[in-house]
């Protein structure tokens, strides 16, 4: 048996399975409610129930105890019955709050000779709300901040995903390649920034990565496949050689599980044995589309890229609100 939510004053409603709390539904189904632990702790889910009934089933939080005797919290009830509540929804990054907190190595991948990869822990009673396409910041000890962007999409929450590219002279990088271990405690302030998909518009979406600029579109499109969005997809990831595209079978994998998803990968110092797409991935994208206004385009990736993209884009006639882009700049110290 399930039950349906509905939020007030959106409208938006949504199916909650038998024994399912209201926000593990929501995020299951791409629905914006706010929180910061999902354990019952932090209080930032808090809504007001206008009808139906609601049950805990590890008993009353210790957060209701303060608030109204009509108070709701989500990442603990279940409905018994059909409900309705009052809630602020998230729509926007900058309606999220960034958070400082701590984070535990839990695993690293080598996925090239310049590029790892990270799974960062949270603490249990922990969670991070975010949308697909943000970025965290590291925290050093000396205050300075490094910055990376959160490859996995918002609904794959076990870990935070990162890709880092090691930069000749950057202490972090050196240190994250040689030095770090797993279980090592970091801190970090997330979620930043505002490179998010614009899931209002109709239109097809063409991807434009550079490098690592490859993680936060990883998460954009990700979140896409999970959302159920149809429209049509393409991915240019452009690269030097082929070792440096890290995660090769990855999008190859999307093509084959997704019709509407089509994958090119551009080599600007191709191997004599590539047989694909070579240049400028910016030219790629052109040779590929006469009317590049038609689409929502999404560019991450180094600032050179980013601003040959951009311009050519422009002088081809795609308005600047089509475009949404994250430009890498690679801090060496």
């Amino acid at each position: 048996m399930s039950f349906t939510v509905k939020l007030s004053p959106s409208g938006h409603t949504f199916e909650v399975e038998e024994g399912e709390t209201i926000l593990d539904a929501a995020i299951r189904q791409d629905i914006g409610l706010p929180y910061g632990c999902r354990n019952g702790f932090c209080g930032a889910c808090i809504a007001t129930q206008l009808s139906g009934e609601i049950e805990y089933p590890d008993g009353e939080p210790d957060k209701l105890l303060d608030a109204s005797d009509d108070a709701c919290l989500p990442c603990q009830a279940v409905p018994a019955s059909d409900v309705e509540l009052k809630v602020r929804e998230i729509q926007a990054a900058k309606e999220i709050e960034p958070r400082i907190m701590p984070v535990k190595v839990a695993k690293i991948d080598h996925l090239a000779d310049d590029v790892v990869r990270l799974y960062l822990k949270l603490p249990e009673e922990q969670r991070l709300q975010f949308l697909a396409g943000q970025y965290l910041d590291f925290i050093l000890e000396d205050g300075r901040r490094r910055a990376f962007s959160i490859a996995n999409a918002p609904h794959d929450e076990k870990y935070i995903e990162l890709h880092i590219r090691h930069v000749d002279g950057g202490v972090f990088t050196d240190w994250a390649f040689t030095q770090m271990k797993e279980k090592t405690i970091l801190r970090i302030e997330a979620p930043l920034g505002g490179f998010t998909l614009n899931e209002d518009s109709d239109r097809p979406m063409l991807f434009i990565a550079g490098g690592t600029g490859f993680a936060p579109v990883k998460a954009q499109i990700e979140h896409a496949f999970h959302s159920g969005i149809t429209r049509p997809m393409e991915l240019y990831w452009g690269v030097r050689a082929q070792a440096d595209l890290y995660l090769p079978d990855l999008p190859r994998q999307w093509e084959k599980e997704h019709d509407n998803f089509r994958f090119i990968p551009v080599l600007s110092e191709p191997d004599a044995d590539w047989e694909g797409r070579t240049g400028w991935v910016h030219e790629a994208v052109l040779e590929d589309h006469d009317n590049p206004a038609d689409y929502d385009i999404y560019m991450a990736g180094p600032p050179v890229m980013v601003k040959a993209a951009r311009d050519t884009l422009v002088a081809k006639g795609v308005p600047e609100e089509q475009m949404y882009y994250d430009s890498f700049e690679y801090a060496a110290d």
